[in-house]
């Protein structure tokens, strides 16, 4: 399904590339913005497109936004406040086009329509969370294989520990305990089993001081077993699966492994394939690496909101083009919102949601990938 988007979005021609990109201007909220890069914004049959929705100078990017969606049957948007989250942990139901998501008390899931009901999918336990401080439940949810479950990396108190959800029954079950920050959890597309881990940089949430991680990329077993992608420590960031259940990519900004580039890994034999040469901050592939989307900021000293741009490369003729040029800083309260382009395929690679700033305001904003093949 090909969405219509005259009714709610706005045509924008990037002035350097000429690529057309489409920006939600019609606005439920101040803050609009594509999901982090790990979960798709698009349900799996185009129909429904859900978005962070924000208003400064309530919240931040941990806690506090809460969710927009367009039928595009329908032509409807709506925003729905009971769906306030912690971190980006919503995530789309392929069977209803439903979204499920966590607060500091339970896991939640509504349907995409008005009069849907919110259910609570689970309560989180006392003997986990109680009154503790909830720094976060997931990162960002994934589903399991045979989508019976969700994949949680919570932080509670000075506790770290990562498992699973069971949607039917709403048990959570502990995989493995932790001495440390580990989250970015991502079920493994085929195995119900696995699942990846990121070592984060970690924050004292006394003294705010950051320790910081030197092995990112882990594996972990529902029997607990954990161990480290490579032999040696090594520092990437933002890490996803390769549909096919089989590689992991990442993005490599340092000599190691040749690179920098957004590289492909085996985890189980540690073999790297360099996908795309270059210095990227997020990214996301479709059709095993064939074709990917990435972002960059602009700036040597980062910071959220800080000027960006959005670039869709097809690896077999080794051509880029520029979907965005310049995404321009974004200094209002709206910085505290992980104000990061984040690009992704929709499931089926037709589509890519980003979002931008072209306008001076945060927009969530499309690109149909048929019009990126021709550029």
């Amino acid at each position: 399904m090909k969405p219509d988007l005259s009714k709610f979005f706005t045509p924008y021609k990037d002035p350097e590339s000429g690529v057309t990109s489409w920006l939600l201007t019609k606005k439920v909220a101040p803050v609009q913005q594509g999901f982090y890069f790990v979960n798709s914004s698009l349900s799996k049959d185009n129909r429904y497109l859900w978005f962070y929705c924000a208003f400064p100078p309530a919240g931040s990017h941990r806690i506090g936004r809460t969710l927009g969606v367009i039928d595009f049957q329908k032509q409807t948007i709506n925003h729905y406040p009971e769906t306030a989250f912690i971190n980006c942990s919503p995530l789309i139901c392929d069977e209803t086009g439903g979204i499920y998501w966590a607060t500091t008390k339970c896991v939640c899931y509504r349907g995409p329509n008005p009069k849907d009901p919110v259910d609570i999918i689970a309560a989180l336990p006392e003997d986990l969370f109680g009154e503790r401080f909830v720094r976060q439940v997931a990162t960002h949810f994934t589903p399991s294989p045979d989508g019976r479950e969700l994949f949680f990396d919570a932080q509670s108190g000075d506790g770290f520990f990562a498992g699973t959800v069971n949607i039917k029954s709403g048990t959570l079950h502990v995989w493995q305990r932790f001495d440390r920050l580990y989250d970015h959890g991502q079920f493994c597309p085929i195995d119900n089993d696995l699942a990846l881990l990121a070592q984060e940089n970690m924050i004292d949430p006394l003294t705010g001081e950051k320790t910081k991680y030197d092995d990112r990329l882990w594996l972990i077993k529902r029997d607990g077993a954990f161990k480290p992608v490579f032999p040696q420590k090594t520092r990437v960031t933002h890490e996803w699966w390769d549909t096919d259940g089989r590689h992991v990519y990442a993005i490599n900004n340092s000599p190691q492994f040749e690179g920098p580039a957004i590289f492909r890994v085996n985890p189980h034999t540690a073999i790297v394939q360099n996908i795309w040469p270059g210095q990227y901050w997020h990214a996301h592939d479709f059709d095993h690496g064939r074709l990917l989307v990435a972002d960059r900021h602009h700036l040597t000293g980062f910071y959220r909101g800080c000027p960006s741009s959005v670039y869709f490369i097809d690896t077999e003729n080794k051509k880029e083009v520029t979907i965005v040029s310049l995404n321009p800083e974004h200094h209002s309260a709206g910085s505290v919102y992980h104000i990061d382009p984040h690009p992704r395929f929709s499931p089926d690679g037709t589509m890519v949601v980003f979002t931008a700033t072209v306008r001076n305001e945060v927009d969530l904003a499309l690109a149909f990938t048929d019009d990126l093949l021709t550029a």
